[in-house]
């Protein structure tokens, strides 16, 4: 009898330990992904993108969205820690607000991946994916300058809106677009009626279409009511840009300006197609998703990573090994190849 309890023992021993195991493997195959909202096409494309992907590669996911509220985000990372998460792939809110929760992701042992936005002043963050951001803002200044042709001269009126202060990209994609523009700013041949012009003067907090809409007809009211032509609308993103659009179609009588923007959201890009927004930064969550994937896998089986940037981007802590993916910008004349051709939307969602 004891032989038979002996050897029962043992099996459930063993059964114990078999089952411990698939625990630990399944858990180390454990990513935490925390997005900032739902409210911008964009993040939820990202999530999407990423949560199809990572469960492809054969991982467990946990998504989350944080509706913009820094302490639901911070709950919701600390949440995954405990739930045992071994890479969190964080987009975040403000980047200079995570540096106590990713403490305790550090001394867990758990890889942390600034996704699109860096996170700053912490020295959890394992590696950064995002796209060029800088050369988002290039991209845009130049359809300015080819638009308008502005090397050859001329008078033409802009006006500026940037994003949210509370997102280090930014100040990127500002400051590409100005160190473009600059030139003809300082030669006269460019004119900011409003003499809004510094980041702290156009930033967006939260990106919001509305905050931009209204700054936007403030201007339209001020400064152009008395038919001053307005030439051309420098805005960071799609929401901003959706923003100025608006107050345009409410209160401006004028010959329409060039108006950028960023992200391809479906609204923006039937602005596009009506003649109402003339560009946007196409930045193919696809690849942006695929990479992170790639990069987390590595970085769980020992590998180092690919970057492809060791020098721009310091945290406040030290610079971040990046791997910079490339815009490109969608308008009338390419919206069909960059957008549909590719299977990222169909004909009928942009119709």
């Amino acid at each position: 009898m004891k032989k038979i309890i002996t050897v029962l023992l043992v099996v459930a021993l063993l059964f114990s330990m078999a089952a411990c195991a698939g625990t630990s493997a399944k858990n180390d195959k454990f990513v935490g992904i925390s997005m900032p909202t739902q409210d911008l096409q964009r993040w939820n494309q990202d999530g999407a993108n990423m949560k199809e992907k990572f469960e492809a590669a054969g991982y467990k996911v946990d998504l989350q969205y944080a509706n913009n509220e820094v302490n639901t985000q911070v709950s919701q990372i600390e949440n995954m820690i405990s739930a045992g998460v071994k890479v969190l792939v964080i987009a975040a809110i403000d980047g200079k607000t995570l540096t106590q929760v990713l403490g305790n992701a550090k001394e867990a042992g758990i890889y942390v991946i600034a996704y699109d936005r860096l996170i700053m002043d912490t020295d959890a963050v394992s590696y950064y994916c995002t796209f060029d951001n800088y050369m988002v803002g290039t991209i845009q200044g130049q359809y300015i300058e080819s638009s308008l042709k502005l090397a050859d001269g001329g008078k033409y009126n802009i006006e500026i809106t940037a994003g949210d202060p509370a997102d280090n990209n930014a100040l990127y994609f500002y400051q590409g677009a100005i160190d473009v523009l600059q030139k003809y700013i300082d030669s006269g041949v460019l004119t900011v009626v409003s003499g809004q012009m510094k980041f702290e003067e156009v930033a967006t907090p939260a990106w919001s279409t509305e905050t931009s809409q209204a700054r936007m007809e403030a201007i339209l009211a001020s400064f152009y009511a008395d038919g001053t032509q307005l030439d051309a609308c420098l805005c960071s993103n799609d929401s901003t840009a959706k923003g100025v659009t608006n107050a345009l179609a409410s209160s401006y009588t004028g010959k329409y300006p060039i108006v950028t923007g960023q992200d391809c959201d479906v609204a923006n890009t039937k602005d596009i197609i009506a003649g109402k927004q003339s560009m946007s930064i196409f930045k193919d969550t696809r690849t942006l998703a695929a990479q992170t994937v790639q990069m987390a896998s590595d970085l769980l089986a020992g590998k180092t990573p690919e970057v492809n940037d060791t020098k721009s981007y310091d945290n406040g802590t030290g610079i971040i090994p990046t791997y910079l993916c490339a815009p490109v910008f969608a308008d009338i004349n390419n919206y069909k190849e960059l957008l549909i051709d590719s299977g990222y939307y169909t004909a009928d969602q942009l119709s």
